[in-house]
């Protein structure tokens, strides 16, 4: 029996420092974006949608992610994204974001990122 405790503290030692050693992330990029209205009230079906520049944006072409739906909490939440800025577009009905908290700050790496738009 000790012979094989041995080796296989080795392979999991081994495992476990490769683990570290790859640059994979174990945790993903992630970002939430709660979309409420003008009164701070979360509003549920609205279509979100995230571009890598202000010129997609402005466009509305070549998302990177999207369109989303809100959930009943307005809520949307993207994963496994680039640790990077986005420009986001949340539109329903004749309301949207436009001219108001477009873009996001820098996603950071492995984390739950979260961001409000409001919506007018």
């Amino acid at each position: 029996m000790r012979r094989l405790i041995l080796p296989l503290i080795f392979i999991l030692l081994g495992t476990g420092i490769m683990a570290f050693t790859t640059n994979e992330q174990i945790f993903p990029t992630r970002l939430r974006i709660t979309v409420l209205n003008r009164l701070g009230n979360e509003q549920d079906s609205v279509a979100v949608t995230l571009y890598a520049n202000k010129e997609d944006y402005e466009a509305s072409e070549n998302s990177v992610a999207g369109p989303l739906y809100t959930d009943n909490k307005g809520r949307a939440t993207f994963d496994d994204l680039e640790p990077k800025m986005y420009y986001v577009e949340a539109i329903k009905g004749d309301e949207n974001n436009y001219g108001d908290a477009e873009r996001t700050n820098e996603l950071v790496k492995g984390k739950l990122n979260k961001v409000n738009i409001v919506i007018r």
